[in-house]
């Protein structure tokens, strides 16, 4: 199992507001109804340790959106029994960050109650912010839980993670969101039986979240009221898809379909059909396909299908994957889009795929070889006693930046593994490779 939460059928006596969204009211209130993340609480896994000893412990979350951060953070409050108290980085800064901390040593010198201060998207924080949390951290002040979708390896400062102990959330498994559906169903915290799933729309709902609860959790709670809108009792697939605007695409994300699909999309690209490219993008995502699965796809096409024939495809094609990343979806199907365009118009080149696999084989064959020994490293002590890059000739010391010099080893000289076709950039590449390959060999 990968994450998120089961609720017992006895939800606690803790109340409820009714009129809450229905992913706050299905939160989880102690470890014991956490499915999934266990990794981290499971019997003996970190977490679940530092909780149970009511250790003093500064976290960072790290994980996608919807896998439970920020209901985690609630659960490690109540199981220690401290002040929690919650800050959000888009509308927080360093004075809302020392009121906290001041109060927190109020708290601790007066009743001896620790507080733990749970900070949403730490990664929006400046260092300057960040920093001012550090001597709270340090001295056990605030226990510090941090939530962030950034790898905090990056956007979190050096000093504060040194101090904090990071845990990586994975996204909720089909069915991890099964449960949770399930359970929000019949929870009185939740709908409490007012209505049921069809089997359709719950695969729908399934595909639509995309491993992410608190999406799968709205979705739901908007199809209930779409049906109890009309006096349904079962929210069926043409309701839901009312409901959340998004057609369901009959096919499994785990199944054979899922890979026919990435295979034909792969394969109109290579074909140039960029309409047929099209529309097995827009199944792909309308399916709640993982757009990072379809941009690992991409960034791999446009190497192996154009490479060198259009090499700004590569670059296209990355940069749809970081847009992804950095902007999500339902955006994030835009820049897919034009890296599709790009790559299904672009001159087509397996070149470089084939230099590749040919060189690999021969690597495997054993035709290795020492390197020459011009070409050997001469920056240590010895290596010119060795005779290491004595006879190497350096050369942007020559006009033309190119000299005669043997380069591969023996057993490689005058194997041609790049062979460029005349389309695209790649004709011209063609032209100068021929040059350059007669003055490097002119010594053989």
């Amino acid at each position: 199992m990968s994450s998120l939460f089961d609720q017992p059928a006895d939800d606690g006596p803790a109340a409820v507001d009714p009129g809450a969204p229905l992913a706050v009211r299905m939160r989880p209130r102690s470890l014991d109804e956490v499915v999934g993340q266990q990794h981290l609480l499971g019997p003996r896994a970190p977490l679940r340790r530092l909780v149970e000893s009511d250790e003093p412990m500064s976290l960072v979350l790290y994980g996608p959106p919807g896998t439970g951060k920020t209901t985690l953070a609630h659960v490690i409050s109540l199981a220690t029994k401290r002040q929690f108290v919650q800050l959000s980085a888009l509308d927080s800064g360093v004075k809302e960050v020392r009121a906290v901390i001041s109060s927190a040593k109020r708290e601790l010198t007066f009743s001896g109650r620790r507080t733990v201060l749970f900070i949403d998207e730490v990664h929006r924080f400046s260092k300057t912010q960040q920093d001012s949390l550090l001597s709270a951290v340090e001295d056990r002040i605030v226990s510090l839980i941090a939530a962030t979708t950034e790898n905090p390896f990056f956007s979190v400062v050096s000093p504060l993670l040194s101090r904090s102990l990071v845990l990586a959330l994975q996204p909720l498994s089909d069915d991890d969101v099964r449960t949770l559906l399930h359970r929000a169903l019949t929870s009185d915290r939740g709908l409490d039986g007012a209505v049921t799933l069809s089997a359709e729309a719950e695969e729908h709902l399934v595909r639509i979240a995309g491993g992410d609860g608190r999406k799968a959790l709205t979705a739901l709670e908007s199809g209930a009221g779409a049906a109890q809108a009309v006096g349904a009792t079962e929210i069926d697939l043409a309701t839901l898809e009312t409901a959340v605007a998004q057609a369901a695409v009959r096919y499994d994300r785990q199944g054979d379909q899922h890979y026919d699909v990435a295979s034909a999309l792969i394969k109109s690209i290579r074909g140039s059909d960029v309409d047929a490219a099209m529309h097995y993008l827009a199944r792909m995502v309308e399916a709640g396909e993982d757009p990072r699965f379809i941009a690992r796809r991409l960034v791999i096409s446009a190497s192996e299908d154009i490479g060198m024939a259009d090499p700004t495809a590569l670059l296209t094609a990355v940069a749809a994957a970081d847009a992804v990343a950095f902007i999500g979806m339902p955006e994030g199907h835009f820049p897919l889009a034009q890296a599709v365009v790009h790559l299904a118009t672009a001159p087509k080149s397996n070149a470089v795929t084939v230099a590749m696999g040919e060189s690999v084989a021969d690597v495997r064959k054993g035709l290795a070889g020492p390197v020459p020994p011009g070409l050997r490293d001469g920056h240590y002590a010895g290596a010119k006693k060795l005779g290491h890059a004595q006879t190497y000739v350096y050369p942007h010391a020559h006009p033309d930046g190119v000299v005669p010099q043997q380069y591969p080893p023996d057993a490689l000289v005058g194997k041609d593994y790049y062979r460029p076709t005349s389309r695209g950039v790649e004709g011209r590449l063609a032209e100068r490779l021929a040059k350059l390959r007669a003055i490097v060999r002119r010594t053989r």
